[in-house]
């Protein structure tokens, strides 16, 4: 299955397309509330994140985005078990092409870091990287929306998992709006983000 996501996601980016689809803007900051309910209650956190995109070709963007999480603390039999912080970043480059005036086909390739700290435990560290294939565009003149299927997969004992990911973006001008995003992962896991954009 990697392979053929691996194969799909080059096989979309042959082509090239003369910009990006109308109304879509891959160039924007943002930063906001985030969330994730982990597979367990044990791991369930949330917090604050940051993120952009940067469009350095009518075609390919970087993008990038950091979230800083904690857990909450709980009780085990008598032992009480501190909450502890979860950081995430999650750095890369895509490519969109056009497949209509309104619609993007866009593939993204990721590298991706978290980072559990544990205080007198001591830190644990996952690095790995993230595929995404899927489509961004317009829904009307102040609003725009996004699907995408992906897999990410990290080192150590952590087993790949495929999501799928959705988002949204309300415009109030043409520099601001809200965006939502909302990520479900292969086991249960979910992560949410909403903050304001400002786009450029």
């Amino acid at each position: 299955m990697k392979r053929a996501l691996l194969a799909l996601t080059l096989a979309a980016a042959l082509p090239f397309a003369a910009s990006a689809a109308e109304g879509v803007s891959y160039n924007y900051a943002q930063a906001g509330y985030a969330k994730t309910d982990g597979e367990t209650k044990y791991t369930d956190s949330d917090g604050w994140a940051i993120g952009g995109s940067y469009a350095f070709h009518p075609n390919f963007h970087v993008f990038g985005n950091y979230s800083q999480q904690k857990t909450d603390s709980y009780n085990f039999g008598t032992f009480r078990v501190p909450g502890y912080d979860v950081d995430h970043l999650r750095v890369g480059v895509g490519y969109n092409h056009e497949l209509s005036k309104r619609v993007d086909l866009v593939t993204r390739l990721a590298y991706e870091h978290n980072k559990a700290d544990f205080d007198s435990f001591g830190d644990y560290k996952l690095k790995g990287g993230s595929v995404e294939v899927g489509v961004n565009g317009t829904l009307t003149p102040n609003w725009e929306g996004y699907a995408f299927a992906g897999y990410q997969d990290y080192d150590k004992s952590y087993d790949g998992k495929f999501y799928g990911r959705v988002g949204t973006l309300v415009k109030f001008n043409q520099n601001w709006g809200i965006t939502a995003d909302a990520k479900f992962l292969d086991g249960g896991e979910k992560e949410f983000f909403i903050g304001p954009r400002f786009s450029f």
